[in-house]
C-alpha cells in the first residue's frame, strides 16, 4: 500500500527524528587532537572549520580575482563569473566532459578534472587564480574528482569508471601508487577525518560508502546505507508532491560527504533517499537520517561551523529535466535539525558550489538547467545566472582556509 505525505510534514517528522542526533554532538574536546605528519594541526577540536571563517583569508589568496568558475559538462567549458556584478566575463575551452573545479592543497592552482573515459583522454587543466587563465591540461586517466591527502603529499585523483584511487605527486600529477575499491561502484565524493588518518569516500552505484585508511594505503571496509521506508516521488514541476513508499529497485545513490564540526559523524547526501545519512566514523557505523528533500546532492557548511547547507537537485535520475523540484535544506549541526528550507521559484536543479569568503552567499550550479544559482543565506532569496550546458562542480574562490582536501573548495 502507498502512503503519501506532504512536504511539510515529512519535514517535521525528520526534525523529530534527528532529536536523538543531538547527544551525539557531545562538546568540544578539551585534548588536542594529534594529526597525522605534515598535516597541519587542529587549532579547535570542536569545530575543524574553525579556519575557514570570513576573517581566515590566507596570504596566499589575497591576490587571486574574486571569480565563480563554472565547469560545463555538456559543452567542455568553464564559464568564469564576476560575483560583483553577477555577469558572465570570461569563458574558454577545456577537455572533454568537466566535473569540477578543485582547489589545490597549497591554494595555488585550480584544477578543471576533464574525465573523457569514453574516449580514453582524461585531462586536467591548471587555471592560475591570479589572472583566470587556463594553463596547458595534463593528461591524467579517468578524473572525476579530485582531493588532497592532508599532509599535502598526493593529489588523489578520484577513477570513477575505473574503481580505483589513483594517488600522485600533487603539482606534476606523476603516479605514485593506486588503492583499488572494487566494491565501490561510482566511487565520487570524499571527506577525511579530523586527524587525517582515513577518509570516506561515497560509492554512487550501489548505495554504500568506502573507508580508506591512509596510513596503510588500503581498503578499510565498505558500508551498505539504510534506505528510509519513503522518498519524494518524482514530478516533473517545481514543487514536491509529498512521498511515497520506496520502491525495491531504489537502492541508494550515495553523492557528496562532509565531517562534523566535531568530527565524530559524517553526513552522506543521497539522491535516491532524498536526505543525509549519518554516519560515526571511527566506529563506521550509521547512526541517523534525516530527510531534506527531492535528489539530495552537495553540502557545504557555513563559515562558523554551525550549519549544514543541502543542495536539493529534485530528481532521482543522473539525467533529469530541467524545473523540478529542487531546494536547499539548512540542518544545524549541533543539533541535528532542519532549520530552514529555500524553494527555488519555478524549479531547478541545485547541485554543486560553495559558499563566498564572507559567508553571505550560497553558490550552486542549476545542473538540468543550464543556471548558476545565488542564495543570500541570510534570507534564502536566490536569483540566477545562465551559463553553459549542463553546469556541475563550480568553485568559489578565493576561499578562506589553510589548505584544501579538494573537491570545490572543502578547505581546512
Amino acid at each position: 500500500m502507498k502512503q503519501t505525505r506532504t512536504l511539510a510534514g515529512l519535514l517535521a517528522l525528520a526534525a523529530l527524528g534527528t532529536l536523538g542526533l543531538a547527544s551525539l554532538q557531545g562538546t568540544a574536546a578539551e585534548e588536542p587532537v594529534v594529526t597525522v605528519h605534515g598535516m597541519p594541526p587542529v587549532v579547535d577540536p570542536g569545530n575543524l572549520y574553525s579556519e575557514t571563517g570570513p576573517d581566515h583569508l590566507s596570504d596566499a589568496v589575497r591576490n587571486d580575482l574574486a571569480r565563480i568558475y563554472v565547469p560545463n559538462l555538456r559543452s567542455n567549458d568553464v564559464y568564469v563569473i564576476d560575483p560583483a556584478t553577477f555577469k558572465v566575463v570570461d569563458r574558454f575551452k577545456v577537455g572533454h566532459g568537466p566535473q569540477h573545479v578543485v582547489p589545490s592543497w597549497d591554494l595555488r592552482t585550480l584544477w578543471v578534472a576533464n574525465n573523457d573515459e569514453r574516449h580514453n583522454n582524461g585531462s586536467l587543466t591548471p587555471i592560475d587564480p591570479r589572472t583566470g587563465k587556463p594553463g596547458a591540461p595534463v593528461p591524467v586517466d579517468d578524473p572525476y574528482n579530485m582531493y588532497f591527502t592532508p599532509d599535502g603529499t598526493s593529489a588523489i585523483v578520484v577513477a570513477e569508471a575505473r574503481r580505483r584511487l589513483d594517488f600522485r605527486d600533487p603539482h606534476s600529477m606523476k603516479m605514485q601508487y593506486s588503492i583499488e575499491t572494487p566494491q565501490c561502484g561510482g566511487i565520487n565524493h570524499a571527506d577525511f577525518s579530523i586527524d587525517g588518518h582515513y577518509a570516506l569516500f561515497t560509492c554512487e552505484f550501489n548505495g554504500s560508502i568506502v573507508k580508506i585508511d591512509l596510513d596503510q594505503r588500503k581498503v578499510a571496509g565498505y558500508l551498505k546505507l539504510q534506505m528510509p521506508r519513503t522518498r519524494f516521488v518524482d514530478t516533473p514541476s517545481g514543487a514536491a508532491r509529498g512521498a511515497t513508499e520506496i520502491c525495491s529497485a531504489a537502492r541508494g545513490m550515495p553523492q557528496d560527504i562532509r565531517v562534523s564540526p566535531d568530527g565524530k559523524r559524517f553526513y552522506v547526501a543521497d539522491m535516491d533517499a532524498d536526505g543525509v545519512h549519518v554516519v560515526d566514523g571511527d566506529a563506521f557505523k550509521e547512526v541517523g537520517f534525516i530527510s531534506t528533500g527531492p535528489g539530495a546532492h552537495g553540502l557545504y557548511p557555513s563559515r562558523d561551523g554551525k550549519l549544514l547547507y543541502v543542495a536539493n537537485r529534485g530528481s532521482h535520475k543522473v539525467h533529469g529535466g530541467p524545473h523540478g523540484p529542487g531546494s536547499v535544506t539548512v540542518i544545524d549541526f549541533a543539533t541535528g535539525k532542519i532549520v530552514n528550507r529555500w524553494p527555488i521559484p519555478g524549479g531547478g536543479s541545485p547541485d554543486m558550489g560553495n559558499v563566498s569568503a564572507d559567508g553571505k552567499t550560497l553558490w550552486l550550479s542549476g545542473r538540468f538547467d543550464d543556471v548558476v544559482y545565488r542564495f543570500d543565506t541570510h534570507s534564502g532569496a536566490v536569483s540566477q545566472l545562465k551559463v553553459g550546458e549542463e553546469p556541475h562542480g563550480l568553485t568559489v574562490w578565493p576561499l578562506p582556509g589553510r589548505y584544501s582536501l579538494g573537491h570545490t573548495g572543502n578547505l581546512r
